[in-house]
């Protein structure tokens, strides 16, 4: 696909979150869950180059921790609920925000790798 003025590359925070190819927007960026594709079906994009390395993963860590210890301190002044139910809460919560905001996170890096022109860095 090509781009023209009347045609603006899209943004990377919305095809990131989405989950479709930073190029042209159209095409899939994973192919399992967490797997990225090769290529774009679309536009042919290669998207060997993405790496977002242990970044999703850290973002994950420290909005969910933040959102979980929250949660846990939020419950423990107001009701003082015995400890199976602060691990119950605790473990849900943790496990699913971390299931839901994984590949948001990983196909946004990916996307504004791509929109920033990263590369890999190299000595002279």
């Amino acid at each position: 696909m090509s781009r023209t003025a009347t045609n603006p590359p899209p943004s990377p925070i919305a095809t990131g979150l989405r989950g479709r190819c930073p190029a042209c927007g159209e095409g899939h960026l994973f192919k399992g869950f967490l797997a990225v594709k090769p290529a774009c079906e679309v536009c042919g994009q290669d998207f060997s180059a993405f790496d977002s390395a242990d970044g999703p993963a850290f973002f994950v860590m420290s909005i969910t921790g933040f959102v979980v210890v929250g949660m846990a301190l939020w419950m423990e002044i107001t009701y003082e609920p015995p400890v199976w139910v602060h691990a119950l809460v605790a473990g849900s919560l943790a496990i699913g925000l971390s299931l839901a905001l994984v590949r948001p996170l990983k196909g946004l890096l990916a996307a504004v790798q791509f929109a920033n022109k990263a590369a890999q860095g190299r000595f002279r």
